[in-house]
């Protein structure tokens, strides 16, 4: 078994074995019942989150989780802060500071997407100056030993963007556009990057579009039907998030291009799955984003409590492609909020 492997095996057994921390097992015949012991021994523990702006629809999966682990740490004592992005609009400077708040809510343990390396990274690097556990979360795989973090939580962004640009060459595609509305996010890039190097034989090029169209719907259909109808070359376009494939599937639409434009996403809604369902969009990587949340919230927690680490620095949630092959079993739980 490679080393890579067996670190994997054992982060998925050390998950598994926390989410039955505090129950007790009563073994009557075959059947074994569980029920949970009485624990407030996390009193006093305080974890915050940070996360993206509330207009983001994969944010609101991934606060979905985060919520549902906290649940069971107020359960036991604890208590767990959420501070979200305004919006999009100057990206690095409000990241800089929501990290900066951190700090002077006091936590025993914050949850970090490290998006922007360079704003960030002098204010997470205070925290854990501070003596508090810091856990990277969605991005800053990267960068887990040079802000000495405990772990990364999430999925690895250019092995989704490979992914992508490998399946759009094998069905077919000569000229791929990665379609980035968040450019010089570090997690955003790697996606991007990752096209490029998967789709072998194929042209990549990126539409970068201003972090303030992020969300405007109107704004990305505009400038994805503009390059597409200047380019008659252009046959493909993955996107970097669920809102901005809505936004591809209505540019192709609008330009009547549905016979010569394959799309594919990363990230993923209801809309997404569904049209890949309908043969309308070819695939989606999704990087779980609700567990993002779930694990990197609850990790935090037991860590600052209980002491309970995992001799990993990675647990990686994604990528996990979804074509129509295995569309149906996302689909059936998406509307839920927690795909």
């Amino acid at each position: 078994m490679k080393v890579s492997r067996f670190l994997k095996v054992a982060a998925a057994v050390s998950v598994a074995a926390l989410a039955f921390a505090g129950c007790s097992a009563n073994t009557t015949g075959s059947a074994t019942k569980f029920s949970a012991t009485p624990n407030t021994s996390g009193k006093g523990i305080s974890v915050v989150v940070m996360g993206g702006a509330p207009s983001d629809s994969f944010w609101s999966v991934v606060k979905n989780g985060t919520l549902d682990a906290a649940m069971a740490i107020e359960n036991a004592g604890g208590k767990v802060t959420v501070l979200s992005m305004p919006n999009y609009d100057n990206f690095n400077a409000d990241a800089a500071k929501l990290v900066d708040k951190m700090l002077t809510l006091n936590p025993s343990a914050v949850v970090i997407p490290d998006w922007v390396p360079d704003s960030m990274n002098e204010g997470i690097k205070k925290l854990k100056a501070a003596g508090v556990k810091v856990i990277l979360y969605n991005s800053g795989q990267g960068e887990v030993a040079n802000v000495g973090a405990e772990i990364y939580i999430g999925s690895d962004d250019y092995v989704a963007g490979k992914q992508g640009g490998a399946y759009f060459v094998a069905k077919g595609a000569k000229h791929i556009i990665c379609i980035n509305t968040l450019p010089g996010l570090a997690n955003i890039e790697a996606r991007c990057k990752g096209v490029k190097d998967g789709a072998t034989g194929a042209i990549t090029t990126e539409l970068n579009l201003p972090s303030s169209s992020f969300g405007n719907a109107s704004a990305v259909t505009q400038a994805i039907k503009a390059a597409i109808t200047k380019d008659p070359t252009i046959d493909a376009l993955v996107t970097i998030g669920d809102a901005d494939a809505d936004s591809a599937a209505e540019a192709i639409k609008q330009a009547n291009a549905a016979d010569k434009v394959k799309l594919g996403g990363i990230s993923v809604n209801p809309q997404s799955l569904a049209r890949v369902k309908a043969g309308t969009q070819l695939f989606a990587v999704d990087q779980q984003g609700y567990a993002q949340g779930y694990y990197a919230t609850s990790y935090a927690f037991q860590l600052a409590a209980y002491a309970i680490s995992m001799p990993v620095t990675q647990l990686l949630t994604g990528p996990s492609l979804i074509d129509s092959t295995n569309v149906e079993k996302v689909l059936a739980v998406a509307k839920s909020g927690r795909r």
